[in-house]
């Protein structure tokens, strides 16, 4: 999947792995994705999604039928499934520290395309503990007002 757009730290180009997000939130929401509404949701031109979506076809990461729609294949729901895990998984760890909803999304955008799965694994696990333990949340989060 390599190519002309940045690597991922699950091997994807970052691109692929937008369209793939978008595409699964789109089925999860409405039941279906079309290019238009994934070229709504990426704000690009249907031109560029049709590309895309025609590419993901051929490396056998969904099913593209022309003005009809598209399915995810087992392999491209796996990768969405992962790609929106780790995008939730780093939003709810800066959400513990009550950063401004436009500032997580940005810094999530920033960092789901290049963050390793040591990486991934090291904050599930502290968001788990802090979610545990309220007052060291707090005191963390005094600390960051001082």
């Amino acid at each position: 999947m390599a190519g002309k757009y940045p690597t991922s730290a699950l091997g994807s180009s970052t691109a692929v792995e937008d369209y793939l997000e978008q595409i699964l939130e789109l089925i999860n929401s409405k039941g279906y994705a079309r290019v238009v509404d994934i070229a709504s949701g990426l704000k690009i031109s249907q031109a560029s999604v049709t590309n895309m979506v025609q590419r993901l076809d051929a490396e056998g990461l969904l099913k593209y039928e022309k003005y009809r729609g598209l399915v995810l294949t087992n392999e491209g729901e796996t990768l969405a499934r992962n790609i929106m895990r780790r995008h939730h998984l780093l939003a709810d760890f800066l959400k513990l520290f009550g950063l401004d909803e436009q500032v997580i999304h940005h810094d999530v955008e920033g960092m789901e395309h290049h963050i390793s799965p040591p990486t991934l694994r090291a904050i599930e696990a502290l968001t788990s503990q802090l979610q545990r333990q309220p007052a060291l949340l707090a005191k963390i989060r005094g600390q960051m007002d001082a």
